[in-house]
């Protein structure tokens, strides 16, 4: 065994090893003056976690270190960034104080670490509103400056890379804050390739069981795929060189994510996905020459193959809100298989992988904008400063449109404007304007009239009409579908409420001082409790609305009922397991303690599936997979609720039954559906719930809700129905 002081002798070699590889993996030119800086703030950091180790056991120095190399080398940001990586953790977790790096390194390094600080606040609250209420207070650092973001990123990189030393509730949380938030910003703010390992990272603790078999099947046909590769690249080479042009062509496989998602998606297996990987073809080139170069590359690929005409995708002419230029399109290559082929320049490329940092320029504490992202920015501060909304809300609908594909739409005037897909005419109008938006009724798409929920398309010209009399309706929710028009709509309805619940206090107020009674919070507790509302708001708003009927409120009545007290305490109770078809032994709870349970609708888990447990406010203990959309979710907003859980040794194999359902599809054919019952009923002997199929020119789909032992004997159902004919696909879905 090592000594203590050759441990430290090797720690320390492997401190100034890592250090060195940091300095040389800069992309940008370091000036002698950056270089004592990152010097400084190293020394400092080193100081300041000298005694702090990370669960894996090496010192913890070594995090921001590899924090700042990922900024450097993958995100290629400069020396004010590298300060900042090296320091991000240090006001958070030691004595070392914002105004002490103030001092030192200046006003703009403070800035971005107190926003890196508010970053880690937002995901460490036990409580769902405040997380989301320090998440915009973030997103305001953001938007002054995109660095903070950056950081953040490279930061939760190196935490998911190295993931697997940490505790399995840690890294269901970690996973899941992941896939919910920081790989769509990844996306959003053009880095593709962190992206791209972020939501594979994961999925490979989400679900681990789907994240091997990818993995496994795509390194088993590694050797086939690079060998067609090769075929298909072969005259595409040839006439490239006839043209003395300088180019470079990569084929790459794709993601494990975005193959589970296609799988998924399309609901097939890893062997019916034919576009496994994309090729690429990277022209070197003068700027001025990039566009013309690369249709004549498209030309050359297509002089060769023939193009699907419905997946041309053309962002060099227009690039993507995040700055993403390329020309993507899928063509028939050799043995009848679609190929995905994209093209761009170098500094395309380089600015797909990543991002705004490949084109932004740092020096002197000034940034050179892109005008793309000014545009997402300013977007954010108007959601961001415009709003008195629930900050719950704003994270879910500022989410949901991290990852939403863009649509082209044009004013009356030619003014071109980036929308998210499936935008309306009622988004559009929001988006010229608030006050437009809640006046409109309808718009001339392309010279003709179309209703508010007008689903808009590619290159439409749109001219918004409105009328002074209109007025959002509740159902403009459902109709809209960026963020900003959500926002802005439930902003009107709240400010309505509000009018209302005021007058409400009112009416509240004047029964209470005709009967004489004292207007008190415990009082209106008590009324709240009598009519079972959540809050005294709710009680003020349906005596506006007359859902309660104000005349028939006997307040002495009421006042005399005994008051209860109502407390919210999120430990589930500790009483047997009232399961109908699991015996209470099924499930172990956190260290084995007896506690109600049941099994999430959501997501149906079987013995076999992968499973935590979240505790509900009432309901015990819900049992979820851990790749549960719900799920996910749960664990990124609620981690402090989620609760360690697995199924006991005797749950697998047993003759327990649990319940699940599998959906069906194929040609329709004379006696398919009795094959189907035969092989689950007669055959396997397994209990049928419910059956639902319906056949439509000449295909039928259904669904069949069963009860099985666990997920071998699920799968050796599906295959058995599968070898019975060709003709059927078998796949499982959730029952709720």
């Amino acid at each position: 065994m090592l000594s203590t002081s050759l441990i430290q002798e090797k720690e320390n070699e492997e401190i100034v090893k890592a250090y060195r590889h940091l300095l040389r993996s800069c992309k940008v030119t370091l000036s002698k003056t950056d270089r004592l800086k990152i010097r400084e703030a190293f020394n400092i950091s080193l100081d300041a976690h000298k005694s702090m180790r990370r669960k894996s056991g090496e010192p913890y120095i070594l995090h921001p270190i590899a924090v700042a190399q990922i900024c450097a080398e993958e995100i290629g940001l400069g020396s004010t960034s590298i300060i900042c990586a090296l320091l991000h953790d240090t006001v958070e977790d030691t004595d070392i104080t914002l105004d002490l790096i103030d001092m030192k390194f200046g006003k703009k390094v403070s800035q971005i670490i107190d926003g890196l600080t508010k970053i880690s606040d937002a995901f460490d609250q036990q409580d769902k509103s405040m997380q989301a209420e320090n998440f915009k207070k973030m997103l305001l650092t953001l938007s002054e400056d995109v660095r903070v973001i950056l950081i953040k990123l490279a930061d939760r990189l190196h935490n998911m890379r190295t993931l697997e030393s940490m505790s399995a509730k840690s890294q269901l949380k970690i996973a899941s804050e992941t896939a919910y938030v920081y790989a769509p910003l990844a996306h959003r703010l053009g880095l593709y390739a962190m992206k791209t390992e972020l939501e594979d990272l994961a999925t490979k603790f989400l679900d681990p069981d789907s994240y091997n078999i990818v993995k496994n099947k795509l390194q088993e046909t590694k050797a086939e795929r690079n060998k067609y590769i090769k075929k298909f690249i072969e005259p595409i080479q040839k006439a490239l060189d006839e043209t003395d042009s300088n180019y470079e062509i990569k084929g790459r496989p794709k993601s494990i994510h975005s193959i589970l998602t296609k799988m998924k998606k399309q609901e097939v297996s890893f062997d019916e996905v034919f576009d496994l990987f994309a090729i690429r073809i990277i022209i070197d080139d003068e700027y001025e020459n990039e566009k013309s170069d690369c249709w004549k590359v498209y030309s050359t690929v297509t002089d060769f193959y023939t193009p699907n005409p419905d997946r041309l995708r053309d962002w060099v002419s227009i690039p993507k809100a995040n700055g993403y230029e390329s020309l993507h399109t899928t063509v028939m290559g050799p043995g009848g298989k679609w190929v995905e082929v994209q093209i761009r320049s170098k500094r395309m490329d380089e600015i797909a992988e990543k991002g705004y940092a490949a084109h932004w320029k740092y020096k002197d504490g000034t940034q050179v904008n892109d005008n793309g992202l000014e545009q997402w920015l300013a977007r954010v501060r108007d959601m961001l400063e415009n709003t008195d909304g629930s900050a719950v809300e704003f994270l879910d609908d500022f989410k949901l449109n991290l990852f939403a594909e863009e649509i082209f739409v044009f004013t009356p005037k030619g003014d071109l404007k980036k929308m998210p897909a499936q935008s309306t005419v009622l988004d559009f109008a929001f988006e010229i304007h608030s006050g437009l938006g809640a006046k409109c009724i309808g718009a001339k798409v392309n010279n003709k009239l179309v209703s508010i929920n007008y689903v808009l398309g590619n290159g439409d010209q749109v001219e918004i009409l409105s009328s002074t009399k209109q007025k959002p309706s509740e159902d403009w929710l459902s109709w809209v579908a960026t963020a900003k028009a959500k926002s802005k709509i439930r902003d009107y309805f709240k400010q309505e409420r509000n009018h209302s619940v005021a007058m409400g206090k009112e009416i509240l107020e004047r029964k209470f001082k005709n009967a004489k009674i004292p207007f008190t919070s415990d009082a209106l507790g008590l009324i709240i409790k009598y009519y079972k509302l959540p809050s005294v708001t709710e009680l003020y708003y349906q005596l506006v609305i007359e859902k309660i009927d104000r005349t028939k409120i006997d307040l002495n009545l009421i006042l005399e009922a005994e008051p209860i007290k109502q407390t919210q305490n999120f430990e589930p109770k500790v009483i047997k397991n009232n399961n109908k078809l699991a015996s209470k032994d099924a499930v172990i709870i956190g260290d084995g303690e007896p506690m109600e349970y049941s099994f999430a609708k959501c997501c149906s888990p079987i013995p076999g599936d992968d499973i935590f447990g979240f505790v509900t406010v009432g309901e015990g203990v819900k049992i979820h997979r851990t790749n549960c959309t719900n799920g996910i979710s749960l664990m990124s907003n609620y981690g402090y609720r989620i609760i360690k859980s697995r199924w006991a040794d005797g749950s697998l194999n047993s003759n327990k039954s649990f319940l699940t359902s599998i959906k069906i599809q194929g040609i329709d054919s004379v006696g398919i559906v009795s094959a189907i019952t035969n092989i689950i009923s007669t055959q396997l002997q397994i209990n049928m719930k419910s059956i639902n199929v319906t056949a439509n020119e000449g295909m039928f789909e259904g669904n069949i809700t069963l009860q099985v032992n666990d997920t071998k004997h699920l799968e050796d159902l599906m295959n058995k129905i599968k070898q019975a004919s060709q003709l059927i696909s078998v796949t499982r879905v959730d029952i709720g």
